[in-house]
């Protein structure tokens, strides 16, 4: 069941106002960045909660789904969130502020390549597989470290920070474990590299304990906010 305009309006209250409670437990003063996740919704729902001003940054999982909602016109950031393929880089490189899911050296020379030819630097997040899930992407926790300084050959990509999608997994305090081992990796990495600022975890079902327990700064929310994802055939990036 999808929401309506209002319903998603509210949904987001909700959930700053969760975000806003783990903020004051962890003793945080910092702010939290909320992107939409918009897979499968249609571009004129995406274009009316940007324009309501419901969301500011709105983060999409298939290059094929940007490609088709995309609006030069709309004032919003956009951010790439999914797995993404190389020689599907091309078709983004110049539409998103931010690209979540770096985990390889492939992806990171085709960024390089394409962000040169666009005269820009790409901002990008190391993706960082925490639940060691063969299903996913990511790099291992320990090589986190080493990756990112084997990224420094690349001059048009810019390290901002990491990100993760932790296991969909019923067990809270593995769940905190696991963020509290991510945000002390975070805090290594801010520590070696100029530059770091963003720890992108938490998305619908863990917001809250990404933000009390990990140190998220930028949350991923899709079913929360919109309802349950209209299933499609497409494939990923």
């Amino acid at each position: 069941m999808s929401y309506t305009l209002q319903q998603i309006a509210e949904n987001a209250q909700k959930c700053r106002r969760v975000v806003e409670q783990a903020l004051e437990e962890a003793g945080r003063t910092d702010d939290v960045v909320m992107v939409a996740a918009v897979k499968t919704q249609p571009k004129e729902l995406i274009e009316q909660v940007v324009k309501a001003g419901i969301v500011s940054d709105i983060g999409d999982n298939r290059v094929q789904e940007l490609m088709a909602a995309f609006d030069p016109e709309l004032e919003v950031r956009r951010h790439f969130i999914g797995r993404l393929q190389c020689n599907k880089v091309k078709y983004i490189i110049d539409k998103v502020c931010l690209i979540h899911s770096l985990d390889r050296d492939e992806l990171a020379g085709e960024i390089n390549k394409q962000a040169i030819k666009h005269s820009l630097t790409a901002n990008c997040l190391i993706e960082v597989n925490m639940g060691s899930e063969i299903s996913k992407g990511g790099v291992a926790p320990e090589e986190v470290l080493s990756f990112a300084d084997s990224l420094k050959k690349y001059g048009n990509v810019r390290i901002k920070g990491l990100m993760s999608v932790l296991p969909n997994t019923p067990d809270r305090q593995a769940l905190i474990a696991m963020y509290q081992d991510l945000h002390a990796l975070y805090e290594q990495l801010r520590g070696r590299f100029d530059g770091i600022e963003t720890l992108s975890c938490g998305m619908s079902g863990d917001y809250d304990l990404a933000v009390r327990w990990g140190g998220s700064n930028m949350i991923r929310l899709g079913r929360v906010l919109f309802g349950e994802r209209i299933k499609t055939e497409q494939k990923n990036g």
